[in-house]
């Protein structure tokens, strides 16, 4: 099976065929497997960078990254985590990470009201380098989550800025550089895990790759299948709370992480999320618009109130302890 790959540059634009065309193109990988390649995207020329002083950071002492660990930044829970620190589905993952997001300061209104989750990113004192390649690249993920947020509200017969007006005029934006240590097979080719089978759980997710892939879906029929890395591509996938607002129309499908490639990985992806306190309810699709029940059997239903109270239900079950630390 392969994902298809979707041009985003007349997204950008104005020509209203052209961005019902790549539209039309959302719609039906959103339909079908919920993920797909995006090129055009705008980071193309920025990704060296990233990629250079992703790999200079998970190069520095332990101590150092230590240093900047998320126990040390407060209710924004941004900062590093090790080898094991974080969980998916009660297990541990076997990767290390970085968490990021939207550097605010303490004249933002967010910060101000104490919101979990706005605040400060924490930055490396060794490597001042590192922190312009990341703010660049979110900057461009961000727009380009914008295009594509026009792109999902016409493929749903909804105006272009539907998700602006409603939930993404500020959105909450998270950032993770994950790096996946290169393992043997436990028993023939079996592999442990870097992040075992789960779904997203907010609106967009778009993941730039090194050349090492790993990352596999499971498709409606149950397999699972590879989703390899395109030079210069973005895997964009839906997550949950689309699921939610689509009543089950769009698919967030379970995906997870094996890194068989005998090397090192490095994965950086971006959730492009509503606002925290942007109250959250199923769109008003067309009725003939087919709708299906969910892989997990929840109830597409059951979406009301801030994103922000859903937002941190999931994210406290991946860092317990920073959840309880909050209590």
């Amino acid at each position: 099976m392969s994902l298809p790959v979707v041009d985003l540059g007349p997204l950008f634009g104005d020509n209203t065929k052209d961005r019902a065309t790549v539209a039309a193109q959302i719609g039906a990988a959103c339909r079908a497997d919920g993920f797909f390649y995006v090129t055009g995207h705008g980071g193309e020329a920025l990704f060296a960078e990233l990629r250079a002083e992703s790999e200079r950071f998970f190069a520095l002492p332990l101590e150092e990254r230590m240093a900047i660990a998320m126990a040390n930044g407060g209710p924004a829970w941004r900062g590093y985590f090790p080898v094991g620190g974080e969980l998916t589905s009660g297990r541990p993952d076997l990767k290390q990470g970085l968490y990021l997001g939207e550097e605010l300061d303490e004249s933002d209104r967010r910060v101000a009201a104490g919101w979990p989750m706005h605040g400060a990113n924490q930055w490396p004192a060794a490597q001042p380098e590192l922190r312009p390649a990341i703010t660049a690249w979110m900057d461009a993920m961000t727009d380009a989550g914008h295009a594509l947020m026009e792109g999902v509200a016409l493929s749903l017969g909804l105006p272009d800025r539907y998700f602006h007006d409603r939930y993404t005029a500020d959105p909450t934006v998270l950032f993770r550089i994950f790096h996946y240590p290169a393992t043997p097979p436990k028993d023939g080719n079996d592999y442990a895990f870097g992040v075992g089978e789960h779904t997203d759980y907010g609106l967009l997710t778009l993941l730039a790759q090194d050349a090492n892939g790993g990352l596999q879906i499971k498709g409606r029929d149950g397999v699972w299948f590879d989703a390899p890395p395109i030079p210069g591509a973005l895997v964009v996938n839906i997550g949950d709370m689309l699921d939610r607002l689509t009543q089950g129309l769009y698919r967030s499908a379970p995906h997870r992480v094996v890194n068989t490639s005998g090397r090192d990985r490095l994965s950086w992806p971006l959730f492009f999320d509503p606002a925290f306190d942007a109250v959250v309810e199923p769109l008003p699709l067309a009725a003939g618009m087919k709708r299906e029940a969910r892989w997990d059997e929840a109830d597409l239903g059951a979406i009301s109130g801030p994103y922000g109270d859903y937002l941190l239900g999931k994210v406290g079950k991946v860092f317990p302890g920073l959840k309880a630390s909050l209590i």
